[in-house]
């Protein structure tokens, strides 16, 4: 029963809350959905965002892409013998990662349709949810303070500071904020490359000698200032963890050899989807170095696939950033996964359990 059909799906949906970071703001998810089916008329789904500022990536560019040489090297594959499928959809076009990642994800949720299994069973888990962090959008002092009091109000007990907007008013963010939701909670910080090396040596040697309950700080300089993220990496106490700045496994080599970082976020639609992420886990893991599965501002069908792959992690250290979709004020498919306080839970249904596009939904009141 080989692929015959290779659909895409446009969607905006609505944020209940403006996402703000340091290189971008958004109210809104615009998203290329993939449907591919074999010939007994199953499907399996995949997702490529739109995200100018970090990927490059476009809902033009990666619908071209799937409509054309992408769904060219899959029809007629069989979606059984994922490996070879895989292989090469990520020799067929340069870039176009997300568009990459898409096909490859709804390749992965065919087959796990095809047998009768959850995403996860057939990635090798039977977990059926993963705990994530929650976001705070960049702000003010006060209102990020506000925020962190209604996120853990909510149940969510690790929180995602973004900063970046300058290195003295970011320290009274963070401080602002753990004294709002208390000594519990977990601080991650994210800084989107918004500091300079010496930026992020100072700021994170402060929080440091404030006794703030951070557990690591993400992508403190630019993505190319490798050199920069290894002089951070060197200077504090914290770990470190690149986002920005690893794509793929050779980046993820570079940045071990050079001992450049402690941590790594690997993302579907940076590297390419499940294959390439579960190539950038195990490197990382061979050499010592912590793995944070994340999300771009995705939906339900882009954060199923990752939180599958999440939920094979063992071990102790950070594991998700899966928020993404609980920003929306409803899922452009139905079924597939809910969040749950603070645990994003996968459906039992066969592959990630997305049966159809989802009529919309009336927009949400701001939280």
């Amino acid at each position: 029963m080989p692929v015959t059909d290779v659909r895409t799906h446009r969607v905006r949906v609505p944020l209940h809350t403006p996402f703000v970071t340091a290189v971008r703001s958004t109210s809104q998810v615009e998203a290329l959905l993939v449907e591919i089916r074999d010939e007994d008329g199953r499907s399996g789904w995949g997702e490529a965002t739109e995200n100018w500022r970090v990927t490059g990536s476009s809902i033009a560019g990666a619908e071209a892409a799937v409509a054309g040489p992408l769904a060219a090297a899959v029809t007629g594959s069989d979606p059984d013998d994922l490996e070879p499928a895989t292989r090469a959809l990520a020799a067929t076009v340069t870039g176009n990662q997300a568009a990459v990642s898409a096909v490859d994800c709804a390749l992965h949720d065919l087959a796990a349709a095809r047998l009768g299994v959850p995403l996860g069973q057939l990635l090798g888990t039977t977990r059926r949810s993963v705990a994530t962090d929650v976001t705070l959008a960049v702000d003010t002092p006060e209102r990020m303070r506000d925020a962190a009091r209604r996120r853990r109000a909510e149940g969510f007990t690790v929180l995602k500071v973004k900063l970046g907007r300058g290195e003295h008013d970011d320290l009274a963010r963070l401080t602002e904020i753990a004294e709002a939701a208390g000594a519990s909670t977990v601080l991650r910080v994210d800084a989107n490359q918004g500091w300079t090396p010496k930026e992020a040596i100072r700021l994170v040697r402060a929080v440091e000698d404030r006794g703030l309950n951070v557990e690591f700080v993400e992508q403190p300089v630019a993505a190319g200032d490798i050199e920069g993220l290894a002089e951070v990496t060197h200077a504090v106490g914290l770990p470190v963890m690149a986002d920005e700045s690893v794509w793929s496994p050779r980046d993820a080599l570079h940045l071990v050899r050079t001992r450049a970082v402690d941590l790594i976020n690997v993302k579907l639609a940076k590297c390419g989807g499940l294959r390439a992420a579960r190539h950038l886990v195990a490197l990382a893991e061979a050499s010592g170095v912590g793995v944070l599965f994340g999300s771009m501002m995705e939906t339900h069908v882009g954060v199923a696939a990752t939180a599958a792959l999440a939920a094979t992690a063992s071990g102790g250290g950070p594991v998700a950033d899966l928020d993404a979709a609980w920003w929306l004020t409803h899922s452009p498919v139905a079924g597939g996964p809910r969040y749950d306080g603070a645990a994003l839970v996968l459906s039992d249904a066969p592959g990630l359990g997305i049966t159809a596009l989802a009529d919309p939904a009336p927009a949400l009141s701001p939280r």
